[in-house]
């Protein structure tokens, strides 16, 4: 019986892949132990244990992007956070990252103590704490090829889909058609009438969710269904006919084939089950960071399946002025969804049974 940890606590972004490794691992290897590393202030504390696995919580290690007086604090939590890590990780046969805050500490505990770490990087444009892991490990994957640096030579493997996206595509990839009008019908939305479905991320976008206040009666009144996901953090607004907010998506492979065009921030995972599902797509870049989401979005561009448009030029009068042509491109599109991520959880279990083995 093997332990094996996962970290990338955080976002959806980073915990959906994780769990979807987790639960191949443990199709793979029924007796071993999933144990998962979070802070106590991410999503992981209700997406873990609801999908039945262990949570650890390591503290977090809080990086500003400007400069503040909170960087003199850095040292000491990453000393803590790391110290945490290592108690977790001595007696584990292998670690799988996946990024984010929580993995850092997890990459540089994971070294003193000698366990092999493997890294799954599922954006275009890796982040800086995968970055620094993949100075630690030969064990190195990728959901898309990565042009320079560490992860250049590494295994494209894909990006782990969520089970509910995954079981979607399954049941779908006979007749797209009939799939995506009874998920519309699952959901309560009117079959005759497009549906849109916004988000702004696991944690919402307050921006995206503005748009949405100022264009809404427009928009209904153009006889359009509107599925909103606001986020957690943001405040839910009022249903009315046509127009239903909700703080988060659970049946995500629903949503994704009953709607007709997605409005969402183009990260890594979003991308990869919109592939999957989705038929066209409208995505408005997180304009921080280093640029890794508007190259997410660069192969579903390159295949005529979505459009980008920055943030600071996405208002109430883009969208109202570019809905129809919008839905115009949803409705010709051809495409039945994708197979390509389908396979990645068992491919990066593969990897890192390899990886246990070497040692």
């Amino acid at each position: 019986m093997a332990t094996v940890v996962l970290a990338g606590g955080g976002t959806a972004g980073h915990i959906e892949p994780a769990l979807a490794v987790a639960r191949a691992w443990k199709l793979a290897h029924p007796d071993d132990v999933m144990v998962f590393v979070g802070t106590k202030a991410g999503l992981e504390n209700k997406l873990v244990p609801s999908a039945g696995f262990t949570l650890a919580h390591i503290p977090k290690v809080q990086i500003s992007r400007r400069p503040s007086l909170s960087w003199f604090r850095i040292p000491f939590d990453l000393i803590h956070a790391v110290a945490t890590s290592r108690r977790l990780l001595k007696d584990a046969q292998l670690l799988i990252g996946f990024g984010g805050y929580v993995s850092a500490p997890a990459y540089l505990a994971a070294r003193i103590v000698k366990t092999p770490i493997l890294i799954h990087e599922a954006n275009a444009r890796p982040g800086w704490a995968n970055r620094l892991g993949a100075k630690l490990t030969p064990y190195l994957a990728v959901a898309n090829q990565v042009e320079k640096g560490e992860f250049a030579k590494a295994l494209i493997t894909g990006l782990p889909l969520r089970s509910d996206v995954s079981q979607a595509f399954m049941a779908s990839r006979l007749d797209f058609s009939a799939a995506r009008l009874a998920a519309k019908r699952r959901l309560g939305f009117d079959d005759n009438k497009p549906l849109v479905f916004i988000m702004g991320g696991s944690q919402g976008s307050i921006a995206i969710n503005k748009v949405v206040e100022e264009s809404l009666p427009q928009l209904l009144a153009k006889g359009i269904s509107i599925l909103h996901s606001t986020g957690k953090l943001n405040s839910l607004p009022k249903e009315v006919d046509g127009y239903r907010p909700v703080t988060y998506v659970d049946a995500m492979g629903d949503a994704y084939l009953a709607s007709d065009l997605v409005i969402s921030r183009s990260g890594a995972v979003t991308c990869s089950e919109f592939r999957a599902l989705g038929r066209y797509a409208l995505f408005v870049p997180l304009p921080i960071g280093n640029g890794e989401q508007f190259y997410n979005a660069l192969s579903l561009i390159e295949e005529s399946r979505a459009e980008v448009v920055e943030q600071s030029n996405f208002n109430a009068q883009y969208l109202l002025a570019h809905i129809d042509n919008l839905l115009k491109s949803a409705a010709d599109s051809q495409v039945d969804g994708s197979d390509a991520d389908l396979a990645a959880a068992e491919k990066i279990v593969a990897f890192g049974e390899f990886a246990v083995s070497q040692q």
